[in-house]
């Protein structure tokens, strides 16, 4: 708080009065002139010393005007709301950039997945043509390289499988598994197995099992088998695997049928439809 003394000199006593009143309205404290009886000794020793000065400096405040700071307050305000609209405006203009590239995305993600199932239709349409050209070439090598029985052909394939890994083989070649359906088609093949594995006795998948029902044989194709040609021997006579043993093959060195383990690798036979016109 500033500090303001009220001297005697050039004021006349109503003068001094009224300067006392205005001070007092406006809020200020006039200090007595008469200092505390404490003090005096200290006071007069530091003024003999000419430590202390007659009057106190004293801080003036800068007048300040109510309108100015309002209007500097209402422009800092204005000049803030500004910056705020400019950043929003900036986020509109990328949320919109972002809209219209995910827009573009999408529309590319579309085109690509069209020309992808096209892709797929082709590879497809590719693989089935595969699989058709690989069973008429397996049906072509059948009837070129095997035996013609009839109108069907067989082709021995000196191959280790077991038997639904044969008959795997031979449906993707084209055909199935060897089924004899009566005695001629039996001689002939056993004669055939004979020739192409030659010396030993070299077991050749059928397409003969009991798979469904114990007891019960059928052909690869579902169809009941008609005609047997198992082995005859009072010390070993077939089918003698019971449970055990469900599928069939035949004998290279007499063409008996053996029934076996359906896991166990051995060679296989196939049947083609011979389709050559003579």
């Amino acid at each position: 708080m500033a500090i303001f003394e009220v001297r005697s000199l050039k004021m006349g006593p109503v003068a001094r009065s009224l300067a006392l009143l205005c001070l007092s309205s406006l809020g200020f404290c006039v200090p007595a002139r008469t200092p505390h009886p404490t003090q005096l000794p200290f006071a007069d020793d530091k003024n003999s010393r000419g430590d202390l000065p007659d009057i106190l400096p004293t801080s003036e405040l800068e007048p300040t005007n109510a309108a100015s700071d309002f209007e500097t307050s209402y422009n800092y305000v204005l000049f803030r709301l500004a910056r705020m609209d400019q950043a929003i405006h900036k986020l509109n203009v990328g949320h919109y950039t972002l809209d219209v590239s995910m827009d573009q995305l999408i529309e590319r993600l579309s085109r690509m997945d069209a020309k992808v199932a096209e892709m797929e239709d082709k590879i497809q349409e590719v693989y089935q043509h595969s699989k058709d050209n690989r069973k008429e070439t397996g049906r072509l090598e059948g009837c070129q390289k095997g035996l013609r029985v009839g109108y069907k052909c067989y082709l021995v394939y000196h191959i280790y499988e077991d038997y639904a890994g044969a008959s795997r083989k031979c449906l993707e070649r084209g055909g199935r598994m060897a089924m004899p359906r009566d005695r001629r088609e039996q001689e002939a093949l056993a004669d055939y197995v004979k020739s192409f594995l030659r010396s030993g006795n070299w077991p050749v998948w059928l397409g003969v099992n009991d798979l469904a029902v114990e007891g019960v044989y059928m052909f690869d194709d579902g169809t009941p088998v008609s005609y047997f040609q198992w082995r005859r021997h009072f010390l070993s006579s077939q089918p003698d695997g019971g449970k055990r043993e469900n599928c069939v093959a035949m004998a290279s060195d007499d063409g008996d049928w053996w029934d076996h383990y359906c896991d166990r690798a051995m060679n296989y036979m196939c049947e083609f439809e011979d389709r050559v016109v003579l």
